[in-house]
């Protein structure tokens, strides 16, 4: 039988793109610890008392492992730290960009997304990024576990987007994020509450104007080191 290109090219099927044929991911297992292809977030002790949409993150692979960035060349696997996930978001791998070679690029930033550097599948970014931060020094507020997950995002280009970093992988967690159960909510935020009744209890509305006041400041650096001073967070 002669193999005709032409024919093949106008064929309705071809399309030009790479059509991806994703393994299927298990279900959801909170209890297990098991999350496929999410984002995990769960509170930090103190930080969180005080400002509770600060916690920390991970990514996880799509066996359902948890990877976080949780101190300097460490990168856990199985093991988040400080505690057990309290939210989480599945992300969808037909949003991903994973070109074999430049030219199979299915994003439109593939001289940006090739210079910053690709994955071939969900796992293989997430196994890129975790060789790239074990030689990374942690800082709360200048390379931390937000970073992390931005870098394995940006190495997807997830969503079509190349700008993932701390501030908008926070925004995503908290708005889209998921509660794993009702004791989350309460570990999350009980603390919080506790904290701010008895501080104006004791001190009275001051403690709540220094409370607000450190978390403008604290949102403040991240956004201006972001966005305006891009050095200082470079990681």
């Amino acid at each position: 039988m002669d193999f005709n290109i032409a024919n093949l090219v106008k064929s309705k099927s071809f399309d030009g793109s790479i059509q991806h044929e994703f393994w299927p991911l298990d279900e959801i297992d909170a209890k297990n610890a098991k999350f496929p292809c999410c984002i995990v977030w769960t509170p930090l002790p103190v930080v969180s008392w005080l400002a509770p949409f600060i916690g920390h993150v991970g990514i996880c692979r799509e066996d359902g492992t948890i990877f976080d960035f949780s101190g300097s060349n460490l990168v856990n696997l199985g093991n988040f730290a400080f505690g057990y996930a309290a939210r989480y978001l599945q992300l969808d791998r037909k949003q991903c960009c994973f070109p074999v070679n430049f030219v199979e690029h299915t994003c439109k930033h593939r001289h940006q997304h090739s210079e910053y550097g690709t994955a071939i599948t969900w796992d293989d970014a997430i196994q890129s990024c975790t060789r790239h931060f074990e030689h990374k020094s942690y800082n709360l507020f200048t390379c931390n576990c937000h970073s992390f997950v931005a870098n394995c995002l940006n190495r997807v280009c997830y969503g079509g987007s190349m700008n993932w970093n701390m501030i908008t992988v926070a925004v995503l967690i908290l708005l889209k994020g998921k509660w794993s159960d009702g004791l989350s909510v309460l570990r999350s935020l009980l603390p919080f509450v506790s904290v701010l009744c008895f501080g104006v209890y004791m001190v009275g509305w001051p403690f709540l104007v220094g409370l607000l006041s450190f978390s403008v400041l604290l949102v403040a650096w991240f956004v201006l080191g972001t966005y305006v001073f891009k050095s200082l967070l470079h990681c």
